[in-house]
């Protein structure tokens, strides 16, 4: 349940900030669409050892916020690296599902789901 949350919370999160602008000028919103970011990185490498059987449904949410987003230039590279770098993190720290995985994997969804509610609630157009 609670990553089916996270996952529409995403999408509205996504769909309502604000635009993207021309510039490549960060966007007040930005260390926490990077923190999002690493939040889906860590829960794509999780999830699939952990045995979900959701193929790439964490990196195509990653890419949904990104298409929503548009940035261009420095701001999609922070973006990515943010993504590579919670996938990377726990690839080294992880082999297999343990119950501490578990326990990350819950509390993820949860602060991403935090993450997603407090943007929407302080950018929705």
């Amino acid at each position: 349940m609670l990553k089916h949350a996270l996952a529409a919370l995403i999408m509205i999160s996504a769909c309502h900030l604000a635009p993207a602008r021309a510039q490549d000028a960060a966007a007040p919103f930005d260390g926490d669409l990077q923190r999002l970011a690493e939040i889906l990185g860590t829960l794509h490498y999780l999830r699939g050892i952990c045995g979900a059987n959701e193929g790439a449904k964490w990196r195509n949410e990653m890419q949904a916020l990104i298409d929503a987003e548009t940035p261009s230039g420095d701001r999609r590279a922070r973006m990515i690296a943010g993504f590579n770098r919670g996938y990377n993190g726990f690839q080294q720290t992880y082999r297999t599902c343990t119950p501490a995985a578990t326990v990350a994997i819950r509390r993820y969804i949860e602060e991403g789901s935090k993450i997603s509610r407090d943007l929407t609630a302080r950018y929705a157009n």
